[in-house]
């Protein structure tokens, strides 16, 4: 369609019944500079019945603006575009007709908080840059062996001890947030169409709960520190009731800050040799009625399934809980598969839904390249921009389903993720994130994708965009130890 649509210094905004939260998303993206006015140029926003919540109509013309969808979820989507049509000195739109639609509704990235902490100012950015690209989900890692970063009430020792850590060089890293910072995060997440998933790791993943919280532990003697390293500990919960008490105190708190459906309790990654060299863990799994103890990840994950579902919340894991010899998840816990298209359809084969997160396409904590700028991680692969492009949801011939129905088996939703052992600062999750973040933005949206060399050909004039709005790190950051970058962030 020619021609373009002019701002005029003042705005009018015409915000149909259950349109105003889109119409102040557009306002605040065209800046406080800008008056509202009855007269001049019409924005309109509307709710119109017909097609999916996510869908959208879009209509620029000279004359006006014309925003239409079926749920407020599709106006924020067509308000993100807008963002991104806008000219460059944000003086107007060029004249389009777009009709738009996502191919799987639920677009997530999981940032782990937890190996490293990060500011509130930053995740209010990324969750700015996540709405940009049509992704409604973050998946926040909160807890791990390197830190604790969720404020529980009931357990204040998490954050006074679990929240910090001493490097190897004497130097201290660490943070958390508050009830009220999240609860506070989780509005402004909602209010550009994003659900924040929380994640608490268990039974493995524990060290700084265990640094806290000595007697959550296997070891009598205590002793466990805040890790200061990366990989997997063998330090894990005790399959006691104190740890079943701490568990459920602290997901009956995430809860109350969370009004997500979904509550994400890890289940990876839980070595079980001290449990098998525990007299009362071996005591527990038989009266457990379990012939084995390592079979106990699965009855912690059960049990806090138990909670959860009491909470009126469902229960997310990764998939690795699925394949323990002997050990069988509940029906309608939505697995994470981090693998491949073949692990979702084992899962599914089960009985689940999953989240296709596989880890060659959407793990953007591995290298993009083998330039010099890339993080030092030992023996990470890499995913290029074009691997990242080339993910599809459903590969294999794997079936959607409705995360409604917890009975239909099938795909869900997609994921990619960025941990955060290598990335110390904002920049460094930004110089891991981009390009590729855009890559999956795509292939989870679109239905059909016009190819690679396509994206490519479109890529600089986005990113020009990114740049413009402070979303790139620019030149690739130097890699620093932790200790460096926490020196830097105290700066």
């Amino acid at each position: 369609m020619p021609g373009r649509l002019a701002l005029a210094p003042s705005i009018r905004l015409d915000a149909g019944p259950g349109a105003v939260p889109a119409a102040e998303l557009l306002a605040h993206h065209l800046g406080p500079g800008r008056p509202r006015s009855r007269e001049g140029t019409p924005l309109r926003l509307a709710l119109r019945p017909g097609g999916p919540p996510e869908s959208y109509r879009l209509v620029v013309a000279p004359g006006g603006l014309d925003l239409t969808a079926p749920a407020l979820a599709g106006l924020l989507h067509g308000v993100h575009t807008l963002r991104l049509l806008m000219d460059e000195d944000g003086s107007g739109w060029p004249c389009v007709e777009i009709d738009d639609a996502p191919v799987m509704p639920r677009r997530g990235v999981l940032l782990d908080v937890a190996r490293h902490f990060m500011p509130l100012d930053f995740l209010r950015s990324f969750i700015d840059e996540l709405a940009l690209h049509k992704l409604n989900v973050l998946h926040l890692h909160l807890t791990d062996d390197q830190g604790w970063r969720i404020e529980i009430g009931a357990r204040p020792r998490l954050t006074e001890i679990g929240a910090w850590r001493t490097e190897p060089d004497g130097s201290v890293h660490g943070g958390h947030y508050t009830r009220k910072d999240l609860v506070a995060l989780v509005e402004y997440a909602a209010s550009r169409g994003v659900e924040i998933v929380p994640e608490i790791d268990m039974p493995g993943h524990v060290r700084a709960a265990l640094a806290a919280y000595p007697g959550l532990g296997n070891d009598p003697r205590g002793g466990v520190t805040v890790w200061n390293g990366w990989g997997v500990s063998e330090d894990v919960l005790a399959p006691h009731d104190g740890s079943l008490e701490f568990l459920r105190d602290v997901l009956t708190e995430v809860a109350e800050v969370f009004p997500s459906p979904i509550v994400h309790i890890g289940g990876d990654e839980c070595p079980t040799v001290q449990w098998e060299r525990s007299p009362a863990a071996v005591l527990r799994a038989r009266e457990a009625g379990l012939d084995d103890p390592r079979l106990l990840r699965s009855w912690f994950v059960a049990r806090m399934h138990e909670h959860l579902t009491r909470l009126g919340r469902r229960t997310a894991v990764w998939d690795d809980g699925s394949r323990l010899p002997g050990g069988r998840l509940p029906s309608d816990a939505l697995l994470t598969v981090w693998l491949d298209a073949a692990h979702a359809a084992t899962a599914v084969a089960r009985g689940h839904q999953v989240v296709m997160a596989p880890h060659t396409a959407t793990y953007f904590d591995y290298r993009q390249g083998d330039g010099p700028d890339e993080t030092p991680a030992p023996g990470h692969p890499v995913t290029t921009l074009a691997d990242a492009y080339a993910f599809e949801p459903l590969a294999g011939g794997l079936p959607a389903a409705d995360i409604r129905r917890p009975e239909q088996a099938g795909v869900v939703a997609v994921q990619a993720q960025l941990w955060t052992e290598y990335a110390p600062t904002p920049d460094h999750v930004r110089y891991l994130a981009y390009p590729r973040l855009c890559a999956f933005a795509e292939a989870a949206w679109c239905a059909e994708r016009p190819g690679f060399a396509a994206f490519r050909s479109r890529l600089p004039g986005h990113l020009g965009v990114l740049r413009s709005l402070g979303a790139l790190a620019g030149p690739g950051p130097r890699w620093e130890r932790p200790a460096d970058a926490a020196e830097r962030m105290k700066r």
